[in-house]
């Protein structure tokens, strides 16, 4: 049977998005995102001695309060996962709107290979460390996310580039300048490059609201 055929259960032949997947990704992509931010407040609390301005977030996801942090890090790779499978549910883009897609999935994974590989914080240089190959590569799966989008993004709304194009530019000239800055304010501004992260996940959950909004507002106008 053809993939596209109607079958005998009456499923029209015609594929369509679905608001309702839509409006369930989109409440996975702002969970990650609280659920990240509310578990770096608690760990800055719990943690001993953590200085939230010159300490990095990788230093609250090592020791005893690692899960903390963890807990985390692990909802937002799965809102950004949630997200590549919507970008691919509601395909918007030609194959720069694929490559996102792409771009999205590795973010996600990184994201949780930062949480799980818990050597970093602690100084420990024993094995394979590979924390900042990861933190390198998840830099530039966030610019080729936020670049790739744009186009595909304009076709709901204009602003939506505009935001996505400015966010890439954000990101690509300040997250360079982590390695480089005074030790003692690299936590607010690993802090700031998570804030500036939030700004790609909540604008694209904010895109496909608003399209499963359209969705609903045509299927509507045709009863």
């Amino acid at each position: 049977m053809p993939p596209a055929a109607e079958t005998s259960r009456q499923l029209p032949a015609e594929t369509a998005e679905q608001p309702a997947l839509i409006h369930a990704l989109v409440l996975l992509a702002i969970f990650g995102c609280v659920a990240l931010a509310v578990s770096i407040v608690i760990a800055d609390f719990v943690v001993p001695d953590h200085d939230w301005i010159a300490d990095t977030i990788s230093d609250l996801g090592a020791g005893r309060y690692e899960f903390i942090v963890d807990i985390g890090l692990y909802a937002f790779s799965a809102a950004l996962i949630g997200l590549a499978v919507l970008a691919a549910h509601v395909h918007l883009g030609a194959w720069d709107w694929s490559v996102g897609i792409i771009a999205l999935i590795v973010f996600g994974l990184l994201v949780f290979l930062i949480g799980a590989r818990n050597e970093y914080g602690d100084n420990d240089n024993e094995g394979w460390v590979i924390h900042t190959y990861l933190v390198y590569a998840l830099g530039a799966a966030m610019t080729v996310a936020c670049f790739s989008l744009a186009r595909g993004s304009a076709r709901v709304s204009p602003v939506y580039r505009t935001v996505f194009i400015a966010t890439g530019i954000v990101w690509s000239a300040s997250a360079p300048l982590f390695f480089i800055l005074p030790t003692d304010i690299d936590g607010i501004y690993e802090r700031f490059l998570g804030a500036v992260s939030f700004v790609l996940v909540l604008t694209l959950a904010h895109l496909f609201y608003q399209r499963a909004k359209q969705l609903k507002a045509n299927r509507c106008s045709r009863m």
